[in-house]
């Protein structure tokens, strides 16, 4: 059992309180934001803001620039999403107006074309922050540093493939989309072991109650979907 904490839990020992204290923040504000969405409850962005504002700044500090980019875009649609489903709920009838009622949609055959540019333009920009990485390494200086493909490892490989997923995801999500729940479903899932490898322990065991919230987020998204009226709000 101690080795398993030690595992678990060591890597803290050489972390600063702060930054304890930082990511425990983030984690219950992420969680709690997951919770929101579930319930699609319009709080949900604000909650969610302070999270990912948090994991910006402490990814910064780890120099897991992929993450970092993925909680920064997670900031800017968190915006996008809280304009769009405030407009939302303005345009429902006043008998289904409730504080968490937001007319959600399945994902049409027109998302499709921006779902794979923002994913294709995602793995592009990743892959070359990873690519640059020496360089960022070595105090954004180019003397002494190697590049090139051969130096990414299969974490970089995975970074890629999340970052992507979480972008497509967290768009959807704005968008109003029940898919969106299958995509965070996967990413979620194969966060959890990634970061466990990366040595941040809270933040894996949060994509774990990530994970189950978001299977049973995705039903009660359709739940939702078969009993809310019928007429059409953009």
């Amino acid at each position: 059992m101690a080795e398993l904490l030690n595992w678990l839990f060591g890597q803290y020992a050489d972390y600063s309180t702060t930054f304890i204290v930082l990511e425990l923040i983030a984690v219950f504000f992420g969680v709690a934001s997951v919770l929101l969405a579930s319930r699609t409850n319009i709080l949900v962005f604000p909650i969610g803001l302070i999270s990912t504002a948090i994991f910006v700044y402490l990814l910064w500090k780890w120099q897991l620039f992929g993450d970092m980019f993925i909680n920064a875009y997670y900031t800017v649609m968190s915006l996008y999403g809280w304009i769009n489903w405030s407009k939302n709920k303005k345009n429902q009838p006043i008998e289904t107006h409730e504080s968490n009622n937001v007319r959600i949609e399945h994902l049409h055959a027109g998302d499709v074309p921006i779902l794979s540019a923002l994913a294709i333009a995602t793995m592009s920009f990743v892959a070359l922050i990873y690519y640059f990485r020496p360089v960022i390494n070595n105090g954004f200086s180019f003397d002494g540093a190697v590049l090139g493909v051969h130096l990414f490892t299969w974490v970089d490989y995975t970074d890629m493939l999340t970052t992507a997923l979480f972008l497509m995801a967290m768009w959807l999500m704005a968008s109003r989309k029940i898919e969106h729940w299958i995509l965070w479903i996967i990413a979620d899932a194969i966060s959890v072991p990634l970061y466990f490898y990366k040595g941040f322990t809270f933040t894996a065991l949060q994509y774990v109650v990530f994970t189950l919230i978001a299977i049973w987020a995705y039903y009660e998204w359709q739940r939702r979907y078969r009993i809310q009226p019928r007429a059409a709000y953009a």
